[in-house]
């Protein structure tokens, strides 16, 4: 293993075993969640609750579990979108400062809130001009294939990323802000790019968001297509074998998984 390949590892695997900790809340607004006893005192103490035996231990373990699951996914997420702002930092030579990205818009109080995407890369940040030559081309490539104009492309410095480990839903809402954020990285001269690590994304979201010019990279494999395959872009031009550093560490990772899983099919008691 690597010295990238364990300092990679040890960022998703923290991220994971964060789940391993979640207790549900029921609605109390407690930081930690409830343990078993006192989901049981707070279902015993509601007359309706009890009378319908709600207080079974393994409702306890199918709200954990709901909640927990729900975690997971967003934990993974999590520490990869931090992976990959490692491997783009340390294979395009870029700074700490390169690699994130916000912009402000007006709140309703009249002040301004901070929007964050997970990743950038500008061109003027990649000293290497055979690396920044392969970027641009891929930009420009992409461009091409949304329909984006020649005079826009031409004010492009850079593109931002959003990641994420799958987009199997159809929330509106996020898929709302999701094209806000397009509009304001075309009006801040950045490219937008998705990026999916699995190849779970709804194909209406996929055509939605390709119409709104995201260009959207999924997790497929065997396609050698940068402009469609994450894995082919991180290996081709970022110039990460990504998919190989999940295969390397597929043991480690699955095993992490099914440790934080039987924690949250069980009950406190087991």
């Amino acid at each position: 293993m690597t010295a990238s390949d364990a300092a990679y590892l040890e960022t998703i695997v923290s991220s994971i075993r964060v789940c391993a900790t979640y207790k549900p809340k029921f609605g109390q607004g407690t930081r930690h969640g409830l343990n078993l006893r006192q989901f049981q005192d707070l279902y015993r103490g509601d007359p309706f609750y009890n009378w319908l035996g709600l207080d079974n231990p393994m409702m306890y373990a199918a709200h954990k579990a709901a909640g927990g699951m729900t975690s997971v996914y967003r934990q993974i997420g999590i520490g990869c979108e931090k992976v990959f702002r490692q491997v783009l930092q340390e294979r395009l030579g870029l700074s700490d400062t390169d690699v994130v990205w916000s912009y402000e818009i007006p709140a309703p109080s009249g002040k301004t809130r901070t929007l964050t995407l997970d990743g950038r890369v500008p061109l003027a940040g990649i000293k290497d001009q055979s690396i920044r030559a392969r970027f641009q081309d891929w930009m420009q490539s992409s461009a091409n294939s949304l329909g984006v104009d020649a005079k826009v492309f031409s004010s492009l410095t850079g593109v931002v990323f959003e990641v994420r480990q799958g987009y199997k839903s159809k929330d509106s809402k996020r898929q709302n802000a999701d094209i806000a954020n397009a509009s304001n990285a075309y009006i801040k001269s950045y490219l937008p790019c998705a990026v999916i690590l699995s190849n779970q994304i709804d194909g209406d979201i996929l055509l939605r968001y390709r119409a709104e010019k995201w260009s959207v990279i999924t997790g497929v494999l065997g396609g050698n297509d940068p402009l469609t395959s994450t894995y082919d872009f991180m290996r081709d031009v970022v110039g990460y074998d990504l998919a190989g550093f999940f295969e390397r560490n597929s043991e480690t990772l699955r095993m992490e998984v099914d440790l934080v899983l039987r924690g949250l099919l069980a009950t406190d008691e087991e």
